[in-house]
C-alpha cells in the first residue's frame, strides 16, 4: 500500500501550492493523520521559517513539528556536494521521509522550488528522490506564456524522464492555462500518456498571483501611515500618478495599485475618492514615493475619510518603486486565507481527485475525525446545490461568511437588506462578491411582497391576522426570509447573527410547521473534538423536556447523526449510570429511555448514564460492562437545557473543540439559529449544515 505521494515540477512559479493545498484538504478528507515533507526547501533568513511549510502546517493543523518536515536547505545541499557527500543527502532524506511514514496514515510529498544556485539540476533531484522513496508523482507544468508545442514537448520529455527511472506517473496537471485552451491542453496531454495517467488542466487565476499590500509594503521596506487593517487587499495592476488629475483618473483599473509622489495631494485625494464612487473602479491602494508624505492639512483630512485604503510610504524614487513592484511574486501566507480558499476551490473545481486517490490509496480510517467531517459537508453542499436565505444582510460576519460561500460555489444565497447599503457595506470590508451569483433582496420593495403578505394572511387570519397585521410582521426580514421557504423560492434560512433565538424561529413554528409525527422542535451540535466527532442535543431550545418530549428530542438526533455520516450510538445522559440513581430526574432519563427502545428498537441506546461513563471506555465498563454503548458514545441526549448548553460551551472552551451548529431538527423545512457571538466560520459552517438538511428534504 502506498502511503505517500509525490509533486513534482518543471520549472519555478508552476503553481504547485495550488496542488499541494487542494491534495491536503482532499486527503485529510479521508484519513485521520496526513504528515507533509519538502525534501529540500529554499534557504530562509535566520531566525526566519520556510513560508510555505508554515502555510500547510497551520492552515491545516498538522500536527508535526516544523523540523521534521524538511531535510534540507537548498544552500545545505550544494555544500554537502560540494564535498562530495552526495550519497549522505539521500540518506537523511530517506531516513526523515520514513520517520513520517511512521507516525502517519499518509505523507504528501512536495518537490522543490527552482530558485537559487543549482536550481538547473533540480529536475534531475526531485527524479531521483521519487524513485528512492518509492512513490508516485503527480507532474505539474505551467503554462503561462508558452506554445501548446512547447508546454506538451516540456511536459512529454518530463513523463519520459521519470518513466525511464521506474517512478510511477499517476497524473500530468497543465497550470495557468487561459480558460479557452483548457480543452486544447487536456487533449495535448493526453496524445501522448498512457490510459492510465490522469491529466487535468487549470486555468490561470489572476488574483493568485496578485501580491497583497502587505507583500508590496514588506519587499519595499515602507512605511505604513493608513488603511493596516486592509494590508490583505490585492493588487491587479499599477501605474504612476505623474499627470494631471484629470487625466490620470481615465488609467485606473479596478484593483489598481496607485504610485505616486508623496507631495502629489491631488493624485492621492483623487484616487481616494475615485475608491468610493460607483463611477470609477476599486484600488488596492497607494504607494508615496521619494520619502514624502502629505502636508498636516492633507493628513488630517485623509484621517477624516470613512474609507481608506492602505497608503504607504517609501524612500525610493518613483522609477526605481515600479520596477521592483513589478518584480514582486506573490506568496501564499497562512493567513492568506482568501487565497488558500480561492487554490482550494479551484482545485476541486477542475481536478477530479476522489478516483485518483482510490487508485493508490487503501485508507481504512477507523471512525469520522473532525477534519473528515468538515470536508464531508463540503463535498455533500457541492453535490446538490441549495439556496439559502441569510436576513441579517449588513452584518459584517454574515457578509463575509457569503463571500467564501460563493467563492467556493457552495450554496446560491440570496441576503436581505437595502441593497444599495450592503454594497457599500462589501466594498468597505473589502471582499471579494461575484454580485451576478449574489441576490439582494429589499423586502418592502420586493415583487413578492404583496404576494407574501396575502399569503400569511391566508394562513394565520384564523389567529387574527388582518392585512395591515400581515403586511407590518412581512416586513421584517425574519418573516420574508421564512415565506422566501413556504414558497419554494429558498430551500432554508439561517439567521440569528443579530436577531434572537424566538425571532429566528418564530415565523417557522408558525407556517413552516413541524415534520408530520414531530411535536417538538429541538437542536443539535456537532462538537468536532480531537479524534472524533459527536452529536450533542438538546443544548438550544427545549428547557425542561418531559420524558416524551425527551425521547423525541432522542430519535430526532439519531436521525440527525446518520443523516450526516456518524453512526448513532445514545446516551441519554444523567446523573447515574445505570439502576443506581434515585430520583425524578434520573427517573425521567430512564422513561424517555423506555420510550425510545419501544419506538425505535433499532437504535443503540443506553440510560441513563453519566457523561464520563458514555465517552470513556474504561469508565464505562467498570460501570456498565455489558453495553454497546457505554465508553463509545457518539450522540449525547441531555436531560435538560441547562446542563446541556452548558456542557458544550465548556467542552468547547475548555479543548478548543469546534462547535458546528446549533442544527434546528423537526421542522418541515430547515431553518437554523446563530447565536449572537458566533464567528464567520459558524456562519460558514450552519449555511453548509442548512444546505444539506435541505438535500434530505
Amino acid at each position: 500500500m502506498n502511503k505517500g505521494l509525490y509533486i513534482a515540477t518543471l520549472e519555478p512559479h508552476s503553481g504547485k501550492s495550488l496542488i499541494t493545498l487542494g491534495l491536503m484538504r482532499a486527503l485529510l478528507g479521508k484519513t485521520v493523520k496526513v504528515g507533509y515533507f519538502r525534501p529540500i526547501i529554499g534557504d530562509t533568513k535566520p531566525g526566519k521559517r520556510d513560508n510555505h511549510i508554515d502555510t500547510v502546517l497551520k492552515y491545516f493543523d498538522l500536527k508535526l513539528d516544523y523540523e521534521d518536515t524538511f531535510a534540507y536547505t537548498r544552500s545545505e545541499v550544494i555544500q554537502k556536494k560540494n564535498e562530495g557527500k552526495s550519497g549522505e543527502i539521500l540518506d537523511t532524506i530517506i531516513r526523515k521521509y520514513k520517520k513520517l511514514e511512521d507516525s502517519f496514515d499518509f505523507v504528501l510529498v512536495e518537490g522543490s522550488d527552482f530558485s537559487g544556485e543549482g536550481s538547473v539540476f533540480e529536475f534531475d533531484e526531485n527524479v531521483l528522490i521519487a524513485k528512492n522513496l518509492g512513490l508516485p508523482v503527480i507532474i505539474i507544468a505551467s503554462g503561462k506564456g508558452k506554445t501548446k508545442e512547447a508546454l506538451m514537448g516540456s511536459m512529454q520529455m518530463a513523463y519520459q524522464t521519470f518513466v525511464n527511472r521506474d517512478v510511477r506517473v499517476l497524473a500530468m496537471v497543465s497550470n495557468k492555462i487561459e480558460l479557452d485552451n483548457l480543452p486544447i491542453a487536456t487533449n495535448g496531454m493526453r496524445e501522448f500518456l498512457p490510459d492510465d495517467v490522469a491529466v487535468f488542466a487549470i486555468p490561470l487565476i489572476d488574483t493568485l498571483g496578485n501580491p497583497t499590500l502587505k507583500e508590496i509594503t514588506e519587499a519595499l521596506d515602507g512605511k505604513i501611515l493608513f488603511g493596516a487593517e486592509f494590508l490583505d487587499n490585492q493588487s491587479g495592476s499599477f501605474n504612476v500618478g505623474a499627470m494631471q488629475l484629470r487625466n490620470y483618473l481615465k488609467h485606473l483599473k479596478n484593483e489598481s495599485l496607485v504610485i505616486t509622489p508623496g507631495d502629489r495631494a491631488d493624485i492621492i485625494l483623487g484616487a481616494l475618492q475615485a475608491n468610493i464612487s460607483s463611477n470609477y473602479p476599486r484600488i488596492s491602494g497607494i504607494i508615496l514615493t521619494g520619502g514624502l508624505v502629505p502636508e498636516d492639512s492633507i493628513i488630517k483630512l485623509i484621517e477624516g475619510l470613512s474609507q481608506v485604503v492602505p497608503i504607504i510610504s517609501v524612500e525610493d524614487g518613483t522609477f526605481n518603486v515600479t520596477n521592483k513592484v513589478g518584480a514582486i511574486k506573490s506568496n501564499i501566507y497562512a493567513d492568506s486565507t482568501q487565497k488558500i480558499e480561492t487554490s482550494v476551490s479551484t482545485f476541486e473545481k477542475y481536478i477530479s481527485i476522489d478516483p485518483l486517490i482510490e487508485r493508490f490509496v487503501n485508507f481504512q480510517p477507523r471512525g469520522i475525525t473532525p477534519r473528515m467531517f468538515q470536508y464531508s459537508l463540503i463535498k455533500r453542499a457541492q453535490q446538490e446545490k441549495k439556496h439559502i436565505v441569510l436576513p441579517e444582510g449588513t452584518d459584517d460576519r454574515i457578509l463575509t461568511a457569503a463571500s467564501r460561500l460563493l467563492e467556493m460555489d457552495l450554496v446560491d444565497l440570496t441576503i436581505l437588506g437595502d441593497e444599495e447599503t450592503i454594497r457599500k457595506k462589501i466594498q468597505k470590508l473589502a471582499l471579494p462578491m461575484d454580485f451576478d451569483k449574489l441576490e439582494i433582496i429589499n423586502p418592502t420593495t420586493s415583487v413578492y411582497f404583496d404576494d407574501y403578505v396575502k399569503t400569511f394572511y391566508e394562513l394565520r387570519k384564523h389567529k387574527n391576522i388582518n392585512m395591515d397585521i400581515a403586511r407590518d410582521l412581512m416586513s421584517d426580514v425574519s418573516y420574508f426570509g421564512t415565506m422566501m421557504i413556504y414558497k419554494g423560492h429558498a430551500d432554508g434560512m439561517v439567521s440569528g447573527a443579530a436577531h434572537t433565538t424566538q425571532h429566528t424561529i418564530r415565523p417557522a413554528l408558525q407556517f413552516i410547521k413541524t415534520k408530520p409525527g414531530v411535536s417538538v422542535v429541538s437542536s443539535v451540535f456537532f462538537m468536532c473534538l480531537e479524534d472524533r466527532v459527536s452529536v450533542f442535543g438538546d443544548c438550544a431550545i427545549n428547557p425542561n423536556p418531559t420524558a416524551e418530549e425527551l425521547a423525541e428530542i432522542c430519535i430526532s438526533s439519531a436521525e440527525s447523526s446518520k443523516a450526516f455520516g456518524i453512526e448513532p450510538k445514545i446516551a441519554m445522559l444523567s446523573y447515574s449510570s445505570g439502576s443506581s440513581g434515585k430520583g425524578e430526574d434520573v427517573d425521567r432519563v430512564r422513561e424517555a429511555t423506555e420510550i425510545v427502545k419501544r419506538k425505535r428498537p433499532d437504535l443503540k441506546i443506553e440510560g441513563p448514564i453519566q457523561y464520563d461513563a458514555a465517552v470513556d471506555l474504561n469508565v464505562g465498563k467498570s460501570k456498565l460492562p455489558d453495553s454497546e454503548v457505554a465508553g463509545q458514545a457518539s450522540v449525547l441526549i441531555f436531560p435538560d437545557l441547562n446542563t446541556g448548553n452548558n456542557t458544550y460551551k465548556a467542552v468547547q472552551r475548555e479543548t478548543g473543540a469546534l462547535a458546528i451548529g446549533p442544527m434546528l431538527q423537526g421542522l418541515n423545512k430547515p431553518v437554523n439559529d446563530l447565536s449572537r457571538g458566533c464567528t464567520v466560520d459558524d456562519v460558514f459552517n450552519t449555511v453548509i449544515l442548512t444546505a444539506i438538511q435541505a438535500q434530505g428534504i
